[in-house]
């Protein structure tokens, strides 16, 4: 098998010990390449009309569209573009004792002014080539974007800017956000508290808390 990683045998020298042509190697990883690209099209078509799908539903669906996958695969590529079938989850996983606890603070509160509440969420946008991750920062009451980012990774660092962007417009009483690692992060909560901001956290199981955010059709920014 290539090993692209391989730092101690480059890939020619590996095609030239196995027989194989370097640009037949390079051809068919291309080739793997765009037919992942078609099959994260069609996953994103398709999550879109059934975001309860998981990964074993949309390799069904696949395979009755006549597509050759497996399992693992759509498991990979959905991973990979930061998707997962929205169902209320068990907690499967217990939280680290020193881990800072914030309640979900809007239950019944009526949203009367701007900067009352702020909220945070992550979507993808689908490329020609690929897929780019987009944070926005809204505002509840106007359900105007203050702030957003664009990333190819699902790091914290691009939410952390578009934080310190929307910081420098205004500041709102509570901050909402679902518990991404992105938002639960000590460098993330730590802006918000040292600006006197309350933090409130959509509970475990309860995906359709924060959810309008990124179904807002009026993405606009200063």
């Amino acid at each position: 098998m290539i090993e692209p990683r391989n730092l101690l045998i480059p890939v020619y020298r590996q095609c030239e010990l196995i027989g194989l042509p370097s640009s037949s190697y390079y051809y068919e990883a291309r080739e793997e390449r765009e037919y992942n690209l078609l099959l994260m099209r069609l996953i994103d078509e398709e999550y879109s009309r059934t975001p309860f799908y998981g990964t074993r539903r949309m390799t069904a669906y696949l395979i009755r569209q006549g597509y050759r996958v497996n399992r693992k695969r759509i498991q990979r590529l959905m991973r990979f573009m930061g998707i997962e079938a929205l169902y209320p989850k068990k907690r499967l996983s217990i939280s680290s004792p020193e881990d800072k606890k914030y309640p979900y603070l809007l239950k019944d509160v009526a949203i009367t002014e701007p900067n009352q509440v702020w909220s945070a969420d992550i979507t993808y946008i689908r490329m020609n080539k690929g897929f780019l991750y987009l944070v926005a920062i809204i505002d509840w009451y106007s359900r105007y974007v203050l702030a957003w980012e664009l990333s190819n990774t699902l790091d914290e660092s691009f939410c952390l800017r578009a934080l310190d962007k929307a910081l420098l417009i205004s500041q709102p009483e509570i901050f909402n956000s679902d518990q991404g690692s992105q938002f639960t992060s000590y460098d993330f909560s730590e802006k918000l508290e040292k600006v006197g901001i309350k933090i409130s956290r959509d509970s475990r199981g309860r995906v359709f808390d924060n959810i309008f955010i990124v179904n807002n059709p009026e993405y606009s920014s200063h």
